[in-house]
């Protein structure tokens, strides 16, 4: 009997001893695994340009939306006056979208009203375009980086499968495994890249349109002003 239980405890000790290591998978390993190096470096600089523009254009898109206190309530006033100088040295005052575009509507005053809302419009449209700057290579990060990550794993595959087919007599599947598991890498690191990337864009373009829909609202609180009787 007690033959028994010791080959008993033997067996077990030699099925534990048998198991499989199983490899821990590190991050580390998995953001700097050499064989995907080639890919990935582009993915990284674009990951690291996504999140420059995205914090550039924040900043710049919270500078542009700030606004002096009481500043149209001084325009107004300085208007009702007659101080047209001095609502234009208010304007030169504020580095905003806004205070551009009225400036440019108080330069015009005393021609028409539709030559004066021309005027606006036009800088209007060039104080977007300023907003806008960089934005559209969010987008481009946001649709190339996980095709680039593909075209990784395809590359990846297609060495796998030929080195396997070049040594077919002595194929090893732990060889395949780790080519194959190499190749997803660049799969996987892309779509992060690409869901981040597209994330940031919608936000910053979001906010553009918040931004655009108070330049909006101001300028015709402006147009309005001039409409009324002095």
């Amino acid at each position: 009997m007690k033959s028994l239980f010791l080959l008993q405890i033997a067996d077990a000790a030699g099925v534990e001893a048998a198991a499989p290591v199983v490899k821990e998978l590190k991050f580390i390993n998995f953001i700097f695994d050499p064989n995907s190096l080639w890919i990935m470096i582009p993915l990284y600089i674009m990951f690291f340009l996504a999140i420059y523009i995205f914090v550039e254009r924040w900043l710049t898109l919270n500078k542009a939306s700030k606004e002096e206190r009481n500043f149209m309530n001084n325009i107004k006033d300085f208007i009702h006056d007659g101080k047209v100088d001095s609502a234009l040295a208010l304007c030169k005052g504020n580095d905003t979208p806004l205070a551009r575009m009225i400036e440019k509507g108080l330069t015009r005053i005393g021609k028409p009203l539709e030559d004066i809302a021309t005027a606006i419009e036009n800088t209007g449209k060039l104080e977007i375009q300023r907003l806008e700057k960089s934005v559209p290579y969010l987008a481009t990060i946001a649709g190339a980086a996980p095709m680039l990550g593909f075209l990784g794993t395809v590359v990846g595959m297609v060495v796998a499968f030929h080195n396997m087919e070049a040594n077919a007599s002595n194929v090893n599947i732990a060889d395949l495994a780790g080519g194959i598991y190499t190749a997803m890498i660049t799969t996987i690191a892309g779509l992060i890249v690409g869901v981040i990337a597209y994330i940031l864009y919608n936000v910053i373009v979001t906010r553009i349109s918040s931004v655009v829909y108070v330049l909006e609202a101001k300028t015709t609180e402006f147009m309005d002003l001039l409409h009324e009787p002095l």
